[in-house]
């Protein structure tokens, strides 16, 4: 049998929101003796270690999962996601439309993603069942065209259109998916329950292969236009000048050599914290709690950027 301090402890870690709590306490049977449950293990208590409870951890995939869907199911269908609803404030999807691949297989490959990112919302939505935030307001018309900015890839007063043409679209994916997957490598330290452990390993392994194929089809189409290998290059710099002075983040390399699997002297890839990942998506060095993709913020209790500067 489970202690009553085990139960309250995994309740704590899982538990986003006082409420969140009390529900929990009083599906196990543990509400029931008033405050006394209550004093068993203090709500604060998985705070004391300074960790987000791994409720706030999946909340704050779920959002990104949410940008992510919406970017590949409306290049690929037009049309984005259908459940939105939860915790925060629901936001709108501003820009975003079908894109005329060119490629077939460039088309298949955006297909598979979109379904897997349409599959990852789902999954995240129904482990956290009524913990689980709203989709925010997202942006990929303004928010591309500053990145873009940003990066030198447009110039300042031109715009960038991620669903203009398959080779936009593969650059935008460029800017999402080695983001996704060091956000979910950044955070798996953090995850206290293993059955949520084994399915972020799952997720980020799937990230993974999202990246390696974008990665991948980027530097054949360099062998076409080997301006691309400059212009990734140019992507991956703005990104790493937004989450911090590390120079981690790196490109596809060039005609002559290829950098398709970034990591480190050993072989290993990094990871991003939350703020850093947020520092990425709302396009800002600073410690702030909206702009970019994500115009209102994200929901959830981790919405804050770091201060990158």
């Amino acid at each position: 049998m489970f202690t009553k301090q085990f139960l309250t402890t995994v309740i704590d870690r899982s538990a986003e929101t006082p409420l969140d709590r009390r529900k929990l306490l009083t599906m196990t049977g543990l509400a029931g003796a008033g405050t006394a449950a209550a004093m068993l293990v203090p709500a604060t208590a998985a705070s004391a270690a300074d960790a987000p409870s791994d409720a706030s951890i999946l909340n704050f995939a779920l959002n990104l999962e949410y940008l992510e869907a919406e970017f590949y199911l409306r290049a690929v269908t037009g049309r984005g996601l259908s459940a939105i609803d939860g915790n925060g404030t629901v936001g709108g999807v501003t820009g975003g439309r079908e894109v005329h691949f060119r490629t077939k297989a460039i088309k298949n490959y955006a297909r598979e993603i979109a379904q897997d990112e349409r599959a990852h919302v789902a999954f995240l939505r129904g482990a956290l069942a009524g913990a689980k935030v709203a989709r925010p307001a997202i942006n990929l018309r303004d928010s591309f065209t500053a990145a873009a900015q940003a990066a030198g890839v447009v110039k300042k007063g031109q715009k960038f259109d991620a669903f203009a043409n398959e080779t936009n679209f593969l650059l935008a994916a460029f800017l999402f998916e080695d983001v996704g997957v060091t956000a979910y490598k950044g955070a798996a330290a953090f995850l206290s329950n293993k059955t949520y452990l084994d399915a972020a390993a799952g997720i980020l392994a799937v990230e993974a292969y999202h990246a390696g194929i974008i990665r991948s089809t980027l530097y054949a189409e360099g062998y076409h236009a080997s301006s691309i290998y400059h212009t990734v290059q140019k992507l991956s710099d703005a990104r790493d000048s937004l989450d911090g002075h590390s120079d981690d983040d790196q490109g596809i390399g060039s005609k002559k050599t290829g950098n398709l699997v970034p990591t480190d002297k050993n072989s290993i890839a990094f990871g991003r914290t939350t703020g850093q990942v947020l520092n990425i998506v709302y396009l800002n060095p600073a410690p702030v709690t909206k702009g970019g993709f994500f115009p209102a913020g994200v929901n959830g209790d981790i919405n804050t950027s770091a201060d990158s500067r």
